[in-house]
C-alpha cells in the first residue's frame, strides 16, 4: 500500500465515474489495525478515472480515463493529494477500462474498441509520450448483444514478468502478449468456453494455476498457467453462486489470498462477495455474503482485509476476512459517489 514516509501514513485510492457524479481520483487514509478508510482528499482533472494501478514502489499511479476518446495520466503519490506527471495521454482506444505496468510501458485494455495500447514510461515513471503500438483483438462470441465483436477488459503482467495479459469479454478468450518494439504482439491465444464473457484474471500466488472470472456466467474459470512458455489451459469452471440467480448477476473482480487458500469474487445484481477455497482439482465454492452496497464493480484485498466498490449505491465497503474460514466480516464503509475500484498496494 501507498505510505507517506514522512508521517509513516498508509494510503489507498479509489476510482469513480465523474460523469455519474463521481469525485474523480480519491485518496483515503487506511488504519494500520482496521482497514477502515477515511477519505482525504479528491482529483478531478481527470475524467471517469475507472481503474487505477500502483507502480511497485508505490511512488506513481496511473488511471484510465473511461470515455468514448480513452486516455492514460500518471501521477505522482506525495502527501495528502496525487500530482499530475504532465498532461493525459490519448490511448488510441475507446473506453479504456483496465491496465497493467509491464516492460517500462503502461498498457491499457480498451472496451469499447477491443484493443491493447502500449505507452512508454520515462524512468521516473511519468509518460514519455504518444503510445509506442496497439494490438487490435479480433473475433466475437454467441451473446447477441455483448460479444458481436472483441471487448478487451483486463491486461497485466504475469508473475514471472514475461508475459502480458490480455482479457477479452467479447471473444471469449485470453491472450498471452509480449512487447516487439514497443508494439504488443500476440504470442498465443487461448479459448475458453463460448459465452462465458470472461473479464478479469487472477493468478495463485504459487505462480501454476490462475483464475478467470467470467461476467456472462457467474462462474470462475480455473486455469493451469506455464509461465515457461507462456501457456494457459483451461481446466474446470465452478460457480460463484450457491444457485441460479434470481435476477442479473454480473460478476467483476477476483482477488487470491497471498496465502494461495481462497479465492474471491463479486458479483452485481446478487451484490453479494463468494468465497471459494482452492483444492488440488480447482475450487470450492464456501459461500457468498452481502457486499454492503449495490452493484460491486471492483474488489480489492490487503492485509487481510477485503474492499468493494459499489458503483450505484455510491461507497466502498470493507471486511475483515477470517483467517481460518476465508469469510469476510463487514466493518465499514465510505460515501464514494459512483465508485469503480479500489487500489491499495
Amino acid at each position: 500500500m501507498a505510505q507517506d514516509g514522512r508521517a509513516g501514513r498508509r494510503r489507498a485510492f479509489i476510482g469513480s465515474f465523474t460523469a455519474a457524479g463521481g469525485p474523480g481520483l480519491v485518496t483515503a487514509e487506511v488504519a494500520r489495525d482496521t482497514g477502515a478508510l477515511t477519505l482525504v482528499s479528491a482529483v478531478q482533472d481527470l475524467p471517469d478515472p475507472s481503474y487505477l494501478a500502483l507502480s511497485p514502489d508505490g511512488r506513481t499511479l496511473y488511471a484510465v480515463s473511461e470515455t468514448a476518446e480513452g486516455a492514460v495520466a500518471a501521477y505522482r503519490v506525495t502527501g495528502d493529494r496525487p500530482e499530475p506527471l504532465g498532461a493525459p495521454v490519448p490511448v488510441n482506444g475507446s473506453s479504456p477500462t483496465h491496465l497493467g505496468l509491464y516492460a517500462g510501458h503502461v498498457l491499457t485494455a480498451n472496451y469499447g474498441c477491443g484493443s491493447v495500447t502500449a505507452v512508454p514510461l520515462r524512468p521516473d515513471g511519468a509518460l514519455a509520450g504518444a503510445p509506442s503500438g496497439r494490438l487490435q483483438h479480433t473475433g466475437s462470441g454467441p451473446h447477441d448483444r455483448r460479444q458481436r465483436g472483441p471487448h478487451a477488459h483486463q491486461v497485466q503482467p504475469d508473475p514471472s514478468g514475461r508475459w502480458a495479459v490480455s482479457v477479452d469479454l467479447g471473444t471469449d478468450s485470453v491472450r498471452v502478449c509480449t512487447l516487439a518494439d514497443g508494439t504488443p504482439a500476440v504470442h498465443r491465444e487461448f479459448a475458453l468456453r463460448p459465452g462465458s464473457g470472461p473479464r478479469h484474471l487472477a493468478f495463485h500466488p504459487g505462480g501454476e494455476h490462475a483464475y478467470v472470472v467470467n461476467e456472462l456466467t457467474p462462474t470462475v474459470t480455473v486455469c493451469r498457467w506455464d509461465a515457461a512458455g507462456g501457456s494457459l489451459k483451461p481446466l474446470t469452471e465452478i460457480p460463484v453462486l450457491p444457485g441460479a440467480p434470481a435476477g442479473d448477476a454480473y460478476p467483476s473482480g477476483i482477488v487470491v489470498s497471498p496465502d494461495g487458500r481462497f479465492v474471491w469474487t463479486a458479483t452485481r445484481g446478487e451484490d453479494v462477495l463468494s468465497v471459494l477455497r482452492v483444492q488440488e482439482d480447482g475450487l470450492r465454492l464456501i459461500g457468498t455474503v452481502p457486499c454492503g452496497g449495490h452493484w460491486p464493480r471492483a474488489l480489492a484485498g490487503h492485509n487481510g482485509f477485503l474492499y468493494a466498490a459499489n458503483e450505484r449505491s455510491g461507497d466502498v465497503t470493507w471486511f475483515a476476512v477470517d483467517d481460518v474460514t476465508g469469510i469476510p466480516r463487514y466493518d465499514g464503509s465510505v460515501r464514494v459517489a459512483a465508485a469503480s475500484c479500489v487500489v491499495l498496494g
